[in-house]
């Protein structure tokens, strides 16, 4: 049945290399839609979706955009210029979900008010939505930019057609999960260029006789994936064969004890290299900047890595400063936040995992108001995403949304700040709680925590979100991470009686 449908609609699925799994999780609607139309609506559908640029083929032209980025991304890709072919089309498929998804919930908004339980089935759902997304006066404008990015995907889908040629000699990384949601919990989301850019720097060698300590600065925010990145290029077999040993380092000023601990370190992580005759014991050192170094600590660094590590050696340094660009021997590598439109597709995969989101369109349209608050944080997606899996319903979901938006625009409206940029500055902040209005949470410091660290019992989302209510300073866990290099990320907050400052000055009038 499914490569029928398959064939009509124009897709072959040895082809596309398409998998059953594959085809059923991401293109649900076009069995639905083959199982419910009349044969005569099938086959107009056959003939407009063949040349790929009506409306109605934008599911099929963005599944097809998805099936060689899925490829893609458990395969070894080592060429540059493939990989940045990929990517363009990785962002254009995320714009493209993003507008779909826009236009197809964007009816629910009269709604946002209420708990809509969806009672219809499947079938009706999805014709309503293509018959909502074709014919709605209101969708005219955004449909011609959507039929704008339809034809630019179709001209990349077209554009790559040799690249998915080379995909099969590239080695596989992993066996691609089932679920994609799983996939993207447990992988490195939207930096495989940039990984790429480090391990070509790695392995690069100098000409015989140079001596230049090799420097590759990574400057990012706080939560932007520095360290994620590291550590993911840190465990490629290339980059393990090509040094001795790896150290990690993190610095809060380089002072006279974090010196001589950069020294003993590095002097523990060559005593093995002369057994090793293929790298010539080769040290790659890794310097995590907790904070804005001044330029003699940087000068301090550069010159102990000088003394301390092997000709040959490399070093990266991370921070969220740019101080650190000039220290640099090649172009900085410059993180930054996710776009809003690949942000709403890993936050939607998150949220809803296995579930179809195409069955919940009141909760599609809830997961997408409450991501448009978050402004593309990581962190931010990992904890509202498990929070909302965990309380699957319309009525919860209405009342994060509530709740977060009007602290939002209160803390804006007072402070001219987003709470969420405050956070990123490690500054004393204040949270309310949904579950009491009366009370505020305190944040006071932030802390990033090793795997072998044990982490807190209490969870964030359920003391602002929840019933959980700590006495006291209390430590509770943000996010564990499920990636190298496995970071917990914990506060260190506290539970007060909100300042009702309104009330007082009503009453002094």
């Amino acid at each position: 049945m499914v490569n029928i449908c398959a064939r009509t609609i124009g897709l072959d699925l040895n082809q596309q290399s398409l998998s059953l799994e594959l085809f059923l999780t991401y293109n649900s609607i076009t069995l639905q839609l083959l199982l419910i139309l009349p044969t005569g609506c099938v086959i107009f559908l056959r003939r407009v979706c063949r040349n790929g640029r009506s409306p109605l083929c934008c599911p099929w032209v963005l599944l097809r955009a998805q099936v060689i980025i899925d490829e893609a991304m458990g395969r070894h890709i080592t060429n540059q210029a493939m990989l940045l072919q990929l990517v363009t089309l990785r962002d254009a498929m995320h714009r493209g979900y993003y507008m779909l998804d826009t236009i197809r919930y964007q009816h629910q908004d009269g709604e946002e008010a209420k708990d809509q339980v969806v009672s219809r089935s499947s079938s009706l759902s999805t014709v309503n939505s293509v018959k909502h997304l074709c014919f709605s006066s209101r969708a005219a404008v955004p449909l011609k930019e959507l039929q704008k990015m339809l034809d630019n995907l179709n001209s990349m889908i077209r554009d790559v057609n040799e690249l998915v040629l080379f995909l099969a000699n590239c080695p596989r990384l992993y066996s691609q999960p089932y679920s994609m949601h799983l996939q993207l919990a447990n992988c490195m989301f939207g930096r495989q260029i940039e990984a790429q850019l480090v391990i070509s720097f790695l392995l690069h060698t100098q000409p015989h006789g140079a001596e230049e300590l090799e420097v590759l600065p990574i400057v990012g925010p706080r939560y932007v994936g520095k360290s994620t990145l590291v550590a993911h290029v840190c465990k490629d077999e290339r980059v393990l064969g090509h040094f001795s040993n790896i150290f990690v380092f993190r610095t809060h000023g380089f002072t006279d004890d974090e010196l001589a601990t950069f020294r003993e370190g590095c002097a523990a992580k060559l005593q093995n290299h002369m057994s090793d005759s293929n790298n010539d014991g080769r040290l790659l050192v890794v310097a995590e900047l907790d904070g804005d170094l001044s330029e003699e600590a940087l000068n301090r660094l550069y010159s102990a890595s000088k003394q301390y590590v092997p000709r040959g050696s490399k070093i990266i340094l991370t921070s969220r400063f740019n101080t650190i660009v000039k220290f640099g021997t090649t172009k900085p590598l410059n993180l930054k936040y996710l776009s809003h439109e690949a942000y709403w597709y890993f936050f939607k995969t998150l949220t809803f995992g296995s579930t179809d989101p195409e069955m919940h369109p009141r909760l599609m349209h809830l997961a997408m108001e409450i991501a448009r608050l978050k402004e593309s944080c990581p962190l931010g997606a990992n904890t509202v995403a498990r929070l909302l899996r965990d309380n699957f319903n319309g009525l919860f979901w209405s009342k994060v949304l509530a709740f977060s938006r009007h602290f939002i625009q209160q803390r804006i409206s007072r402070f001219g700040q987003n709470p969420i940029d405050v956070l990123d500055e490690n500054r004393l902040e204040h949270f309310g709680r949904m579950a009491a209005p009366s009370e505020s949470v305190v944040v006071y410091h932030q802390h990033q925590w090793s795997s072998e660290d044990e982490v807190p019992k209490i969870r964030m989302g359920d003391v602002i979100f929840g019933s959980v209510k700590p006495h006291g300073k209390v430590e509770v866990l943000v996010w564990q991470s499920q990636i190298p290099p496995y970071y917990s990320y914990v506060y260190t907050c506290e539970i007060q009686a909100r300042k009702n400052t309104g009330a007082k000055r009503k009453r002094s009038m």
